[in-house]
Order: C-alpha cells, then sequence, then structure tokens
C-alpha cells in the first residue's frame, strides 16, 4: 500500500482507538477480525484473547451470524450484557453479490439511562413542586438576588389584589403600601424574618410575613416569603373563639356541694333546685349576671339520673342567629354555603341521654324559638335543610337575666315556649341580698384560688370583710371572685390573711355618692371610677325611660336616641331585669 494508503489505516486505527461506540467484525466464518477499545470497555474483555475466535463461543447472544445470512440490517436493539444496557446496531458486509462478513456497532446506555431517570424525575418534581406552589391557600413571593420579582402564586393575587405582571420583573418593594420589605432584609442579613406585618397592595390589606433566603452553595441567590392575611387569621380566631364560648365542658364540673351560703332564702332556692334536679322537668334558672345560674346548672346535671351523660353548654348570646341554629339542631349537606360535606349532628344530638344548659335563652328569635319549642314538645329534632326527624333524649336548663314574662308580653318571645321553659323557675338572689353569705362565698373562693395561684391564704381579716360586706356587688360573685384575686395578688408570699389594704378600692355604694352633697373642704372623699359613674347613670336613666313608656321598649329606644337593638344589648349588659 502507498504512501496515501498507510495514512488513511492511521486514520481509521485513530477513530478505533478514540470512539465511544464498540465495533466488533467477523468474517464470513464468523470469526473475530476487529474488537476496538470501546469494545473491550463495554464487554470487559480483552482484544488479544478474542481476536480470531468465533464471535458465537465469544458472545453467545451475538445475531452476527443471522444477520450475514439474512443480509438484513438491525437498527438499535436493545440488551443486556453481565448487568450493562447495550444498544447495538449490526450490518452484513456484501462484497459484490456475496458476504464476507458482518459488523456490529453498540453502546452503553447505563449512563444515559440513569440521566434520563434523574431528568424525569426532576420534571416530576418540578411539576408536584408548581403544583403545590400554585394550589396553596398561603400567599407566596419569589425574588431574586437583586430583589426583583421573580414568581408568586394565585393566592398572592387574591390576598393583595396584584396581578403576576405587576410585582414580576419589578422591584420587590412595588406592593408594599406601608412598612418595609421583608425580601430585603432577608437578602441584606442573609436570615429568616418571621411575623412581620406591613399592609400590602391597593387596599392596603394587612398581612404577616415569614420570608427566608434561598441559599444555593451557601450563597444567597433570592428570597420566598409567605403573607397571611390578617383579616383571615382573626376570623379563624373569632371563630375559634365561638367555638370555645358555645361548648365550655362535655360533663359538668360542679355538684352542689360547690353551691354553699347559709342565707334562709338561698337555702330554700337551693333545695328547690335539689328536688328539681331528681324530675325530668325543665328547669328556667332566672338571675343577674354573676350569681352563679351556670353552677347551679352544672350541679343539677351532677345530682340527676343523667350525670353519666353529657352536659353541653351554649351560649346563645355569642352565636348569631343562622350559627346558633345549625349548632343547635345541625344540619344536612348542602343546606347553605359552607356545609360540611355530609352535614353535621347539632348538640342536641350530641347530647341525646344527658344535658344541655342553654344560657341566655331570651335573645333567640322567635324562630329558633319555635324549633326549639318542638325539641321540647315532639322530644325530636331536625337538621336545618333536612325533612327527616330525629328522636332525642335531652333534659333542657335554661338560663336567662330577662324578665321573660315581659319579653312575652311585648311579642319578642314565644308565649307557648315560655310556659313550656317556665316549668320550674328558679330565681338566685343577688349578692347584696345575701350579704351574710359573703364570708362563706368568700373562703370557698379562696380554696380555688390558693390553687390556682400556688398560695395558702387562710382567711380573710374583719376589717378586709366589713369591706366586703358593705359593697353593693353589681357583678355578684363573679365580681367577689374578681375581688378576692387582686388581693392575693397584691399579699406578700408569706402572708396568710387578707387585710382591709390588701382589698383593692371598691368605693361606697353609689347610691350613697349620688345622695351625699360635695364637702366644701377636708379629705378628698372616697370616690368611684368614672366607668362605674356611666355605668351607674347608664342604668339608672335606662331605667326612668322604661318607667315613663310602662315599659315599652320601643318607645324607650326612640325616647333614648338609640335603636331598639342598641337598647336590648344595654339592658342585658347592664343586668336590668
Amino acid at each position: 500500500m502507498g504512501p496515501g494508503g498507510n495514512g488513511l489505516a492511521r486514520e481509521i486505527d485513530l477513530f478505533l482507538s478514540i470512539t465511544k461506540d464498540g465495533i466488533i467484525a467477523v468474517d464470513r466464518e464468523g470469526t473475530i477480525t476487529l474488537f476496538n477499545p470501546a469494545a473491550e470497555r463495554i464487554l470487559g474483555m480483552v482484544s488479544k484473547e478474542v481476536l480470531g475466535r468465533t464471535i458465537g463461543d465469544v458472545l453467545p447472544v451475538t445475531r452476527l451470524p443471522a444477520v450475514m445470512e439474512t443480509r438484513l440490517e438491525e437498527i438499535d436493539h436493545q440488551l443486556t450484557w453481565k448487568g450493562t444496557t447495550i444498544v447495538t446496531s449490526r450490518y452484513p458486509i456484501i462484497d459484490g453479490d456475496g458476504v464476507v462478513g458482518a459488523v456490529a456497532v453498540f453502546r452503553d446506555i447505563s449512563a444515559v439511562q440513569r440521566l434520563a431517570e434523574e431528568v424525569t424525575n426532576l420534571r416530576e418534581v418540578r411539576i408536584m413542586y408548581e403544583a403545590i406552589f400554585r394550589s396553596t391557600q398561603d400567599a407566596i413571593s419569589v425574588v431574586d438576588r437583586d430583589g426583583i420579582g421573580v414568581q408568586v402564586n394565585p393566592a398572592y393575587t387574591r390576598v393583595t389584589g396584584l396581578a403576576p405582571d405587576e410585582v414580576t420583573g419589578k422591584p420587590c418593594t412595588v406592593d408594599i403600601s406601608s412598612g418595609e420589605s421583608v425580601h430585603m432584609e432577608v437578602l441584606r442579613t442573609g436570615r429568616s424574618v418571621r411575623g412581620h406585618r406591613i399592609s400590602v397592595g391597593p387596599a392596603a390589606k394587612e398581612v404577616v410575613v415569614d420570608a427566608a433566603p434561598i441559599l444555593v452553595d451557601g450563597e444567597v441567590r433570592g428570597s420566598v416569603a409567605v403573607l397571611k392575611d390578617v383579616t383571615e387569621l382573626l376570623r379563624l380566631h373569632d371563630r375559634l373563639a365561638d367555638a370555645h364560648r358555645t361548648i365550655r365542658n362535655l360533663e359538668a364540673r360542679y355538684s352542689f356541694d360547690d353551691v354553699v351560703g347559709e342565707n334562709g332564702h338561698f337555702v330554700e332556692v337551693r333545695e328547690k333546685a335539689k328536688i328539681a334536679a331528681t324530675t325530668p322537668a325543665t328547669i328556667l334558672l332566672r338571675g343577674e349576671s354573676g350569681t352563679g345560674k351556670e353552677l347551679f346548672a352544672h350541679a343539677i346535671h351532677n345530682a340527676s339520673a343523667r350525670r353519666n351523660g353529657k352536659f353541653i353548654r351554649v351560649n346563645c348570646a355569642v352565636l348569631s342567629e343562622t350559627l346558633l341554629e345549625s349548632e343547635l339542631f345541625g344540619y344536612v349537606e348542602g343546606a347553605f354555603t359552607g356545609a360540611r360535606k355530609g352535614g353535621r349532628r347539632g348538640l342536641f344530638e350530641e347530647a341525646h341521654g344527658g344535658t344541655i344548659f342553654l344560657d341566655e335563652v331570651g335573645v333567640m328569635n322567635l324562630g329558633t324559638q319555635a324549633k326549639l319549642l318542638r325539641v321540647l314538645q315532639e322530644r325530636e329534632v331536625r337538621r336545618v335543610g333536612g325533612t327527616e326527624t330525629i328522636p332525642i333524649d335531652v333534659r333542657v336548663v335554661t338560663a336567662t337575666n330577662l324578665d321573660l314574662a315581659r319579653e312575652r308580653a311585648e311579642g319578642r318571645f314565644r308565649e307557648d315556649l315560655y310556659y313550656r321553659l317556665h316549668v320550674v323557675p328558679i330565681s338566685i338572689p343577688p349578692l347584696r341580698d345575701r350579704r351574710d353569705d359573703i364570708e362563706t362565698i368568700a373562703n370557698a373562693l379562696l380554696r380555688k384560688i390558693n390553687l390556682e395561684y400556688g398560695r395558702a391564704v387562710e382567711s380573710i381579716g374583719a376589717g378586709a370583710l366589713e369591706l366586703l360586706r358593705r359593697h353593693d356587688w353589681p357583678g355578684n360573685v363573679r365580681e367577689l371572685e374578681n375581688v378576692l384575686r387582686r388581693a392575693v395578688i397584691a399579699m406578700r408570699i408569706a402572708e396568710t390573711t387578707i387585710r382591709a389594704d390588701h382589698v383593692p378600692e371598691l368605693g361606697p355604694a353609689m347610691e350613697e355618692t349620688f345622695s351625699n352633697p360635695i364637702p366644701t373642704a377636708g379629705p378628698v372623699p372616697q370616690l368611684h371610677s368614672l366607668a362605674d359613674v356611666r355605668r351607674f347613670a347608664e342604668r339608672r336613666h335606662i331605667e326612668l325611660a322604661l318607667q315613663a313608656t310602662g315599659g315599652n321598649r320601643t318607645r324607650a329606644a326612640e325616647a333614648l336616641g338609640i335603636s331598639i337593638r342598641s337598647l336590648h344589648y344595654k339592658i342585658r349588659a347592664l343586668d336590668l331585669i
């Protein structure tokens, strides 16, 4: 061969040695004539050990003899050799009309497969994260290292009122109505920020922001922030608070042993409640705020045959009319917007076999009163939006500080329901009418306060007791407990007796303050707070308005220049019975 031929041979040898593809060639007898370095690496063989041998002896899986016989190419066939995945193509070598051999060209694709799987996994992870990013209810904002907006999710638009094109590609301060950019602080410090409050968007929506840096190899490459709508958080907090107020306990905590007092009238009331507890009759507890109506309800349940059942307490005054109805009677699926899938059992159903205590029953609207009447008469409930009746076995105890007889006369309380509730009326006297019980009640309250505060207060001194007995106690036992707590807090740890100087300022009776002449000389008299004075004056003025209008609340509200709803609220708040 001439010089040119030698040059071509060298180029072919070089190509065969550097190519990543394995190449095997055989002659017409199937003897291996070519086995390049890539074939050695892929198949784990040495060329000098296989050259000159029959291909079938070296590679039993080979199809090169078949290719020579059929004269047909086989392109991109996949096979596995000792755990290695190989893609091979086979070609017959034809010289004129005859087949003189065959060649196989193949490649190890295991690494390619692994890379493909990684790419596929990355793609799936990305799709998953994008789905989470878009579906989460928390607003999310992402910026790059320069504080330029990169991405926001749909919840961000819902919270801020800003579309993606209004913030992406723009400085991260573009969405802020008031406050400092959390993103810039994170980019500046490289540290997370939590609980930062700012206002965002055209409506200046108040949000709480948590933000964290995006770190790549320890370098801050951007910032991601999660925004929570404060309005929504407050709404959820209020709903949770309502739920806590709605159901105080599922079991009664007090018995008649906790209903202390030796006042003659009070003893009669307590004995009447004990007797009523042993009957299935509906009980109506009447009395001013703070007199202990709920305490009586707990004790009645524990003294009844239903003591092992649930005790459910519902404060009718803290729930809206719609929510109260659905809470008491339950609802079916689709009864209203936001109704839980599958519906929900009402509190009457929950109390089956036990007692339900309806506090502030006088504030129910007439529609809810009608449904309550049905429960009392038929001993069954019908869920809101449903047609099926559900039998129940529940003892009903109610309480109010309103004059239900007057409410009935003025058309705000159903007459038939009034008589259903008024089976066993129990009127609890206010604390000012049982001053002889103040020491007994105070000592019982002290035992409770000692346990809660980790104190060892043993008694109330004569001077302090005299102050307590002189006070009118408009807040009744609840106010007395508040005063004792403040007195205990004012004591030193080692002290065991409440003295007069420990008792917070109570002041003289309000009537005395208004009736006594103002001194022109001498020491400054003991005074009430302005809040107490306003409360007393407002109470007296409303009483005068009701007296002047013969108890007609509509006319009284007009005379006072307030709405009838405001008047009802003030009557309840000021304990006007």
